[in-house]
């Protein structure tokens, strides 16, 4: 009889954490963790030159700071710019959350509308950061993973002159 309790609270403490796997914040986004969501993969306005070349970065929490972001930014391009490059295959020399390696990111248009840059997995991966906006001399982006994001914040870069 104990076997069966033991077998039991075992497969409800996975069912549970199961689910807890695949929940999804407010605004859509899966938590820290969960699986490639099933979005597919379509082509994206936004091109690799577009992202190429030397940026002012900040980031900000709430919306009413986006302006002093926006100005802290482009002071770094004076002192301390961020350069994106070419990858070796058509992606973008970037760095990841938490790590000081450059890796090859790529852009991915998706099924919902966005444009992600992540590494090779479907878009949306928890790993991507979502383009917000985009144009020639200004980025937004923020990291799809929750935890991330409110590590960061959301990052807007500034084309440097």
């Amino acid at each position: 009889m104990t076997m069966r309790l033991i077998a039991l609270v075992l497969g409800v403490a996975l069912a549970v954490s199961g689910c807890a796997s695949l929940q999804e914040t407010s605004d859509g986004d899966r938590a820290s963790g969960a699986p490639a969501s099933a979005l597919t993969e379509r082509p994206t306005e936004i091109t690799r030159e577009m992202l190429i070349g030397r940026w002012g970065v900040a980031s900000f929490r709430e919306e009413k700071d986006r302006a002093r972001a926006t100005a802290q930014a482009r002071s770094f391009c004076a002192r301390q710019p961020y350069e994106i490059t070419a990858g070796p295959r058509n992606g973008v020399m970037m760095h990841a959350a938490d790590d000081p390696k450059l890796y090859e990111l790529r852009l991915k248009g998706a099924s919902d509308g966005k444009t992600y840059l992540g590494f090779e997995a479907p878009p949306g991966d928890w790993q991507d950061r979502v383009i917000l906006s985009a144009s020639n001399d200004q980025l937004v982006m923020r990291f799809v993973d929750p935890e991330i994001h409110n590590r960061y914040g959301t990052f807007i870069y500034v084309r440097c002159k």
